[in-house]
This record gives structure tokens, C-alpha cells and sequence, in this order.
């Protein structure tokens, strides 16, 4: 669709042009410039790295490399063509041979890249909204960002399926302008389309929880707690039915001393309902049992204490009934989806 330059009188056309014929250079020009404004390929994007080729057994170099504000990493490729030529399936390359990239190799690439004397991690950090790095949270996905001037059938029609099929893969196309001797670049996403990309996002969501119930054979049920009749919390994972236990306890001054040793000595999902930070072992801070990156989730007598989470599916039920018969007041339910 073009664009118009308008007046009192008239909409003027605006004269399309194009990048080889402007003599702009992929990686001198656009890449340049699109890395100082990457605001005109998504919004809360952060870039870390130029030209990154640090794998092992390959030379292959990724044209920039960004996180969002979810921590995912964003895989970045750029062309000029009209075409895209096979940009779809170099960028999925480049995707699996980061996705095992940890937070600290994230921090000197980006120390390497950084501009000036700031603090590298520090900046990565705000950006994130994070106080301290969150290891097991940073680069859980891995997203893909097609830039061109234009996408062939067989890229547009390849990106829909891969999407379909559960990879996040945004195509921007990027068209230039000429307005008074003037050059202006659009910048357009056209997959997957801006007003139905929610959309689309929450039905791939639903399949895939509904292929890995399936595949896995997992209980992906949620839980309502009530207490003395009121509902405390709703709608919350099998994760957090510790966490919630203790907190509508505390909510309604029910832990005592009594209560309190119960609560302690709990190992209903094979670990310890409440410990301490210092009580933490290295195993299971790797496999997140407990939040401990934060401060104390539940206070007793001056000492702050941390409540299990990451439950399995053999251990609801017991610590349901657990729970129900220990305290009148309390009701856990399950919900079946």
C-alpha cells in the first residue's frame, strides 16, 4: 500500500525506492542504523551482540542478537532483497545453536558489544527490571526477528507453519521511501499480523498444553483454597499449593507454636515444607524448589523462611488431605481441566 504526502489540495504519491538502488549496504547501512533504533523491529528490545558467532565447530555469525523484556533471547536477521532469500532457515539455525545460552555468556557478549565503560550486567539488569540475575528464568525461549524488504511465498508460507507449530518467528518488512530528496523507511509486521497476534499466541499456547497433557501424560489440574468459607486463592498450579497453604494460615492467625512445628516438619513433596535460606541445598536451588532469590516468604519468631514449591503429581493428594484434616478452616480442592 503506499504512502501519500498530504496538502491542502491533493494526497501525493510518496516515490517507493529501494535499498540496492539507494546504494544502502546491508550490514554498513541498515544493520548500522537498526541496531541504534532496533525500536523500529519491536518494541522492549534490547540489543546485546553484533555479527555473534562464539559456537564451537562453526563460523556462522548472527546479525544481532537481543533479549526482551521477558528475558527471552531474540535472533535478529537482516536483508535487503526482495525476496529474503532462505533467511527463514539460517535465522532457525542460528536459534538452536543459542538457545543453550547461559546468563553469564550473555553478560560478556554483551560487555564485548557495549559502547562504552558502563557496567554491562548492570545495564542488562535494568533493562530486565531484575535486582540479581535470574539464571534458571534467563533464556527460557528463544524467539526469531525476519527483516527484509520483502518475504518470498515460500518464507511467509514456511514462517505461518513453523508459528503453527509452536516456533515465535515476527517478519517485519522494511520499505523505502523517497519524500523531497529525503529518504523514510516503513517499517510494517506483517507476521503475524499486529491485530490478531494475541490471538494467535493464546491458541498456541492452548495446544501445546493440550499436547504435552496428552504426550506426557501430566495433571495440568489447578486448585482452589478456601478458608472459613472465603476463597484465598484460585486458578493457582500444583507448584504453589504449599506456598498458598501457608499463606491463608498466616493470613487468618492460625500458626502457632503447634501449628508452626506441623507446618516445619511437612515433607509431603519429599523435601521440607519451610527451611531457611542457609538450610537450602545446592540441588535444590538448581531445580528451583524453593524461591530463594527473594527475601523470606513466611515469617515465625524472627526467623524468615522459604516455602517448597515445584510439587509432583504424587504428592497433591496426600498433602491435601494432610492439610483438610489438620485444619477445619482450610479447604483445598482440585479442579479438573
Amino acid at each position: 500500500m503506499p504512502l501519500y504526502h498530504l496538502t491542502d489540495e491533493a494526497l501525493i504519491p510518496v516515490e517507493q525506492t529501494g535499498f540496492e538502488k539507494e546504494v544502502l549496504r546491508e550490514r554498513q547501512d541498515l544493520q548500522r542504523l537498526l541496531k541504534k533504533h532496533i525500536a523500529a523491529l519491536g518494541d522492549d528490545l534490547l540489543v546485546i551482540a553484533e555479527e555473534y558467532g562464539e559456537f564451537q565447530d562453526s563460523k556462522r555469525r548472527i546479525d544481532l542478537l537481543a533479549v526482551d523484556k521477558l528475558a527471552n533471547l531474540v535472533v535478529i536477521e537482516l536483508k535487503r532483497t526482495a525476496d529474503g532469500g532462505h533467511m527463514e532457515l539460517q535465522s532457525i539455525r542460528y536459534a538452536a545453536m543459542i538457545s543453550n545460552m547461559t546468563w553469564d555468556i550473555a553478560v560478556s557478549a554483551f560487555d564485548n558489544y557495549f559502547p562504552d565503560e558502563s557496567n554491562a550486567e548492570q545495564e542488562l539488569l535494568q533493562f530486565l527490571e531484575w535486582d540479581e540475575p535470574q539464571r534458571d528464568d534467563f533464556g527460557a525461549s528463544v524467539r526469531i526477528i525476519l527483516a527484509s524488504a520483502d518475504f518470498s511465498k515460500e518464507i511467509t508460507t514456511s514462517v505461518i507453519w513453523l508459528n503453527q507449530m509452536e516456533l515465535d518467528i515476527t517478519c517485519v518488512r522494511l520499505k523505502l521511501y523517497k519524500l523531497n530528496g529525503e529518504l523514510i523507511l516503513n517499517s510494517e509486521q506483517i507476521i503475524p499480523l499486529p491485530e490478531t497476534e494475541d490471538y494467535q499466541i493464546e491458541l498456541r499456547e492452548k495446544r501445546r498444553d493440550i499436547r504435552v497433557s496428552q504426550q506426557s501424560g501430566k495433571d495440568r489440574s489447578t486448585f482452589t483454597l478456601s478458608i472459613n468459607g472465603k476463597e484465598f486463592a484460585t486458578g493457582f498450579k500444583k507448584s504453589d499449593i504449599g506456598f498458598n497453604a501457608v499463606k491463608a494460615l498466616e493470613a487468618n492467625n492460625l500458626i502457632d507454636q503447634s501449628t508452626f512445628d506441623f507446618l516445619r516438619e511437612d515433607r509431603s513433596c519429599s523435601f521440607l515444607l519451610l527451611k531457611k535460606q542457609d538450610e537450602i541445598t545446592e540441588t535444590e536451588r538448581k531445580y528451583g524448589k524453593y524461591r530463594y532469590k527473594r527475601g523470606p516468604e513466611f515469617l515465625f519468631n524472627g526467623a524468615g523462611y522459604y516455602i517448597a514449591r515445584n510439587w509432583g503429581v504424587g504428592n497433591i493428594e496426600a498433602f491435601i488431605t494432610k492439610m483438610n484434616t489438620r485444619f477445619a478452616e482450610l479447604s483445598i480442592e482440585k479442579n479438573t481441566n
